[in-house]
């Protein structure tokens, strides 16, 4: 039976590209696959010729010998000057097979023979602390539970003096073979989990594993400016790799608490204060909190209203990595006062008594819409 045209057996023309010729065969390789189709023969043979093509058209000499002389190109003692192609499934194009099969080894490259040890997992750790500590920054000291590197093993797992032996089972690679079909496939290996090495005396405090759990207790810069939930990571302050494998990370969540006086808005403050309605109405000086336990003065002008805002420059929020200041907004709040003796009350009386028109404009110009509408309904 003559061979089909690699061409077609792809599914490209001629003249297609490397990256879709690799495209087109990583599709219909993962179609055919022999562990995909367990005992089917036709499916097999199927693999074989997808992958026969494609060792061919990857290859520039190859390619350029079978656009020109086709499968006679590499059929020995051709008249093309060949010197015969003996065709191995299992070189060529280990790239492509480790992208598209990597679940049936393992995970792993082929023929990487490398020992594995995991690396430790990372930790999160969430911290609260106050708008002042995020204004001025601070170093806080936080006991974070742990698995660390055994100190009586140094992490190796083996008992003081002794050290850990090769894997018998895949000779120290961490990995086996198996055939199947044609096919070989590389695994993990299931005696030593990949690292290559077995423990025949284990560490007595660790047990073999070359970790032991402990809280530490860390330093944690936390800079000024900081926003509610950032995250500051310490590489290696998380837990221990096994077999003295690198560490993970430590990932400090920050939650800024509320504050009783002061609303923070990115890089500005607002904060309400209260002042008595003579001072509102008179006018004058106040003095007002700012963050980090300062003061500033504050300028009340005469016939300031409930609610009216007024900005102080820099008196607002620091910035992250940066020596800028945001503003603070102070909201007034007019409070009426309260508990008055008879002879305050007297004078409020008289000095309403004696109020013009004008002193209360809002007020004025809000009665005498409602009274235009109530002589609108008379109508």
């Amino acid at each position: 039976m003559s061979k089909a045209d690699y061409y077609q057996a792809l599914g490209v023309e001629r003249g297609v590209s490397d990256v879709d010729l690799k495209k087109a065969y990583r599709k219909l390789a993962m179609k055919y696959h022999p562990d995909k189709n367990p005992d089917d023969k036709a499916a097999e043979q199927k693999f074989k010729e997808l992958s026969e093509a494609y060792h061919v058209l990857s290859d520039k000499e190859k390619r350029a010998a079978y656009d020109q002389f086709g499968h006679a190109a590499f059929e020995a003692g051709s008249g093309a000057g060949a010197q015969g192609f003996d065709f191995d499934f299992r070189s060529g194009f280990a790239d492509v097979f480790d992208d598209l099969f990597g679940e049936f080894m393992g995970g792993g490259r082929r023929g990487g023979g490398q020992r594995t040890h995991s690396r430790g997992a990372d930790l999160r750790y969430n911290l609260d602390i106050n708008l002042e500590d995020a204004f001025s920054g601070k170093q806080a000291r936080v006991k974070v539970p742990s698995v660390i590197v055994c100190d009586s093993c140094s992490g190796s797992g083996a008992r003081s003096g002794t050290n850990p032996t090769n894997c018998g089972t895949c000779s120290g690679h961490g990995k086996v073979r198996a055939q199947q079909g044609f096919f070989t496939i590389e695994r993990t290996c299931p005696t030593c989990q990949g690292s290559g090495e077995v423990i025949t005396d284990p560490c007595s405090n660790c047990r073999g594993s070359g970790r032991s759990q402990k809280e530490k207790t860390l330093s944690v810069n936390i800079p000024s400016g900081v926003e509610d939930g950032t995250r500051i990571r310490l590489a290696g302050e998380g837990e221990a790799g096994a077999r003295g494998a690198p560490s993970g990370d430590l990932y400090i969540f920050l939650s800024i608490s509320p504050h009783h006086i002061f609303e923070r808005d990115g890089r500005n403050i607002h904060c309400k204060v209260p002042i008595p309605m003579v001072r509102a109405s008179l006018g004058g000086n106040v003095e007002v909190p700012t963050l980090g336990g300062g003061r500033a003065r504050l300028n009340i002008p005469a016939g300031t209203q409930p609610g009216q805002k007024f900005r102080l420059r820099g008196k607002g929020m620091t910035s992250l990595n940066n020596s800028s200041k945001g503003d603070m907004y102070v909201h007034v709040n007019v409070e009426t006062p309260v508990n008055l003796t008879k002879k305050q009350k007297e004078l409020l009386d008289e000095f309403d008594k004696s109020s013009k028109s004008g002193h209360s404009p809002e007020s004025e110009g809000f009665f005498s819409k409602v009274r235009d509408i109530w002589e609108d309904l008379k109508d």
